[in-house]
C-alpha cells in the first residue's frame, strides 16, 4: 500500500496524572489500560499498574492533564506546571468543591489551555463494584471540551455526566456532601456503635458512614471549609438540631407555653 493511500490513524492522547493518592489510583485503574498514562506524585515511590512514572514536567506536557491533588495544594501546582503546559492541552481537576478550584485555574493557568472542572460524585469505596451509573459533574471553565467529554464519559464508562456551573455544583454539594460528611464525622466520634441488633435504616446509615470514614482528612476539610455555601447549611442544621433538643428536653412543650 502506498503512503498516500494509507488511512490516517488517530493517535490516543497522552494523559498526565498529577497526584497518585486514593483517587488518583482509582483514575489510573480505569484509564491506565486505555491511554499512555504518565503519573507524578513525590509521595508515591512504588510502581502503580497502568501508570508510567514521570516527572512533574513530563506529566504536565501531556495532551490531557488531570490534577488529582488536594484543593489546598492546587494553586501551587498550577504555578509549577504553567510553563510546561502545551498549547491546546486540556486541564481537569477532580476536587470536591468547584468554585475555588475554578477561580484558581482561571488565574494561574495560561490562556492557551482549555479547562474543565470535574467532580466524580464517588470515591474508591463507592466505586468498588464499578463506576457504571455513578455521577460525575463537569463544570465548563475555559474552552469547548465540556460536552464532548461528558459524551465520552457516558459512552465509555456509562457514567451519569451532569453539566453545571461551579456555583450550581457547590450550592447542591453543600447539602449533599456537607451534611453527609458532617453527620458521618459525628457518628464516628460516637463509636463503638451497635452492629448486630440494628434496623435496616440504621444499617443504611452506617453504610453511608463507612463510605466516607476512610477519606483523607483533606477531603473533609475541602468539603466543610472550602465550599462557600456550606457554613449556612451547617448553621441551619445545628440550629434546627438545637431547637429539637430543647423541645425534647422540655417534654415536647412549645416555647410559647412556658
Amino acid at each position: 500500500m502506498s503512503q498516500g493511500s494509507r488511512k490516517t490513524r488517530k493517535v490516543a492522547p497522552r494523559i498526565g496524572l498529577i497526584g497518585l493518592g486514593a483517587f488518583g489510583r482509582l483514575i489510573a485503574a480505569h484509564l491506565g489500560g486505555r491511554f499512555a498514562l504518565l503519573g507524578y506524585d513525590p509521595q508515591v515511590q512504588a510502581p502503580i499498574k497502568g501508570v508510567i512514572a514521570a516527572t512533574l514536567a513530563e506529566a504536565a506536557a501531556c495532551d490531557v492533564v488531570i490534577l488529582a491533588a488536594p484543593v489546598p495544594a492546587l494553586r501551587e501546582i498550577c504555578r509549577e506546571i504553567r510553563p510546561c503546559l502545551r498549547p491546546g492541552a486540556l486541564v481537569l481537576d477532580v476536587g470536591s468543591v468547584k468554585v475555588l478550584p475554578a477561580q484558581i485555574m482561571r488565574e494561574e493557568l495560561p490562556e492557551h489551555v482549555d479547562i474543565v472542572g470535574t467532580h466524580p460524585m464517588f470515591g474508591p469505596q463507592s466505586a468498588r463494584g464499578g463506576v457504571k451509573g455513578l455521577k460525575i459533574v463537569l463544570c465548563p471553565i475555559r474552552g469547548h471540551w465540556t460536552r464532548p467529554l461528558a459524551g465520552w464519559l457516558r459512552q465509555t464508562f456509562q457514567l451519569d455526566a451532569i453539566i453545571a456551573t461551579p456555583e450550581q455544583h457547590d450550592r447542591e454539594a453543600a447539602m449533599v456532601q456537607g451534611l453527609t460528611h458532617l453527620i458521618a464525622k459525628v457518628l464516628v466520634e460516637m463509636e463503638p456503635l451497635p452492629r448486630s441488633m440494628t434496623t435496616v435504616s440504621f444499617d443504611l446509615l452506617m453504610r453511608a458512614v463507612d463510605m466516607v470514614r476512610h477519606d483523607a482528612p483533606e477531603v473533609f476539610y475541602a468539603i466543610e471549609r472550602m465550599n462557600p455555601f456550606v457554613p449556612d447549611v451547617r448553621r441551619k442544621f445545628f440550629g434546627l438540631a438545637a431547637d429539637l433538643a430543647e423541645h425534647l428536653e422540655h417534654n415536647g412543650e412549645s416555647r410559647s407555653s412556658r
